[in-house]
């Protein structure tokens, strides 16, 4: 049997076409089996996860007792779908080191070793963040919740659909989720040369204006409240990204070559 020799791995990274695809298949089926994998453990653990999103409706619903609120299944299969639909939303959430991870494993080949460097501190500081979003969503659903149903005129009730719900929900944390990572954009920007930190503060009105619009904009509700909770974090971390740039910036300036400063029309010391 003649067994096909292995093709030698490129010291600098470089791959060719078919062994990138060959590693996109790969990284692709790790993330997705790991999602899966998490999924099923989340159904199988469905009882507790239900009653956790479900926690902040209910915790309403025993704040106001004069009101009739409930959650209503409304046909034969929607136990099942609400099943599927929050497993897999756990499933996502739980996995994401693992696939945010397989990203950054795809793309590292291709990178210098400082920018290696730079990518995995990227990646360290993108998974905190996501979480965070996703917590401090969990937090004020309840506020939100008593701010929305409280409109509600009176005489009426808020026997809700499940589906409509868990969607609201997992909308509700995603949005703020993916919103965290915003200041990681930002040095990711600035790290590759596109976002310098001068840039950053002297827009910063401007961006703080747009913060306020996307916080409104992207917020499943309609309430200040809500807005207000989810920008003003944003806009915290708006600042604490241009820091980490400006610091990258100096380490940049102090490691720039003088030569490069020197008019064309002057000799430099080489």
């Amino acid at each position: 049997m003649v067994l096909k020799r292995r093709r030698p791995r490129d010291p600098e990274g470089r791959m060719t076409l078919s062994e990138h695809l060959r590693e996109f298949r790969r990284r692709l089926f790790i993330a997705a089996a790991t999602v899966a994998v998490a999924s099923v453990v989340a159904g199988i653990y469905y009882d507790q996860v239900f009653a956790f999103l479900s926690e902040p409706f209910y915790r309403y619903a025993r704040a106001n007792p004069q009101n009739e609120i409930s959650l209503n299944f409304g046909e034969a299969t929607s136990a099942l779908s609400n099943l599927i639909s929050l497993s897999i939303f756990v499933g996502v959430v739980v996995s994401s080191p693992v696939w945010l991870y397989q990203i950054w494993a795809f793309v590292v080949p291709g990178l210098t070793r400082k920018e290696k460097r730079i990518s995995l501190a990227f990646l360290g500081a993108t998974i905190p963040l996501f979480l965070l979003g996703c917590g401090l969503a969990y937090a004020i659903l309840p506020q939100s919740l008593q701010i929305l149903y409280g409109l509600s005129p009176a005489g009426t009730s808020n026997i809700q659909q499940t589906s409509m719900y868990f969607s609201f929900v997992t909308r509700f944390i995603l949005v703020f989720g993916i919103g965290f990572l915003f200041p990681v954009v930002l040095v990711g920007l600035n790290a590759i040369g596109l976002m310098p930190a001068s840039r950053l503060i002297k827009g910063w009105r401007v961006s703080v204006v747009l913060i306020f619009v996307f916080a409104a904009v992207a917020t499943p509700t309609a309430d200040p409240f809500t807005m207000f909770v989810f920008a003003l974090p944003l806009t915290a971390l708006y600042f604490g990204a241009w820091f980490v740039c400006r610091v990258i910036d100096r380490r940049k300036e102090a490691n720039r070559p003088e030569w490069l400063d020197v008019d064309d029309t002057e000799a430099s010391e080489l």
